[in-house]
């Protein structure tokens, strides 16, 4: 009677439960998922045509258009010419002079004042915090005019600067990029520093750690997820930033690379297939920075999701 019992009493559950499962696909969930492929392959559908478009001849776009098959085959040429005729190494080695710098700068002075809001005691820490974040609340083409002033005026020696000024040099997009970073990478690493335990430090200052040696051996090896995250994001903000290299730098051979492709286009005003090619070239490496600190940055994302 026992054994019979517990036989029916499974069955039940094992019903319920196929009734849960059958019932649990419910029409929201389908709404959410078929949104999202529709959104995903919406955001692909550009990078997948300019790819298509850049292994075309331009002969056979011109005669059949960009929206049809490849007649005529596909080609590399196009990468060529855009590497060879848009000197598209030299544009991304000055990219990568003006990125790396404005990175490391930047994690470093934003992880420096995010240390001192959330973790020393002294009056003014907020309003500290509020002076960082409120410069990212302003626009940038608000702040042209009078930033395009102040680089006029502002020498620099010549190993800084061919034209002796801060306006239309290197160093003066890292600076521009460095400060506009700056204040969204500070309100990140404060919030992210509070969640740090007292007893680390607590710990440290027993053993005789100084400020520099708690900053420095205690908080940055805890926030390296964190670092990584910024450090990615910054990547591709600073890699991909158009308007500070267009207006504050008059030299074309200066130039990052994604003004440099502003300049493809007046060069090559027909050929759409090379400027596709330029600028597939030109997202290589902010893709490979993504790939390579990819681990960091989810874990860098989902801590911060998670603490306190």
């Amino acid at each position: 009677m026992t054994t019979i019992s517990s036989t029916q009493a499974s069955t039940a559950a094992t019903t319920s439960g196929g009734k849960r499962r059958a019932g649990g696909v419910r029409p929201g969930r389908i709404a959410a998922h078929t949104f999202m492929i529709i959104m995903a392959f919406a955001w692909v559908l550009p990078l997948l045509f300019a790819l298509y478009i850049s292994f075309r001849p331009i002969s056979s776009t011109a005669k059949y258009g960009y929206v049809s098959l490849p007649i005529g085959g596909l080609t590399f040429a196009n990468y060529v010419n855009a590497w060879t005729q848009g000197e598209i190494g030299h544009y991304l080695i000055n990219s990568a002079i003006i990125t790396i710098p404005a990175v490391l700068i930047t994690l470093l002075f934003a992880s420096a004042v995010g240390f001192v809001i959330s973790q020393v005691k002294m009056r003014g820490r907020l309003v500290l915090l509020i002076i960082f974040t409120a410069g990212n609340l302003l626009p940038q083409q608000a702040l042209i005019t009078p930033l395009y002033r102040i680089f006029l005026s502002i020498p620099l020696p010549n190993w800084l600067s061919s034209s002796g000024l801060m306006y239309d040099s290197l160093f003066g997009l890292i600076v521009i990029n460095v400060t506009f970073q700056l204040g969204f990478c500070v309100f990140v690493l404060s919030n992210y520093m509070t969640t740090i335990p007292g007893e680390l430090y607590e710990a440290a200052l027993v053993d005789g750690a100084s400020l520099w040696r708690r900053f420095w051996n205690v908080t940055l090896p805890i926030c390296r997820p964190a670092l990584a995250a910024l450090g990615t994001l910054l990547t591709i903000w600073i890699y991909n930033d158009f308007f500070w290299a267009t207006v504050l730098m008059s030299t074309g051979s200066k130039r990052p690379i994604t003004s440099a492709l502003n300049n493809l286009q007046g060069q090559f005003v027909s050929n759409q297939n090379v400027i596709a090619a330029a600028a597939l070239i030109a997202a290589v490496p902010t893709l490979i920075v993504y790939l390579v600190l990819q681990r960091q940055f989810v874990a860098g994302l989902a801590l911060g999701a998670t603490k306190g």
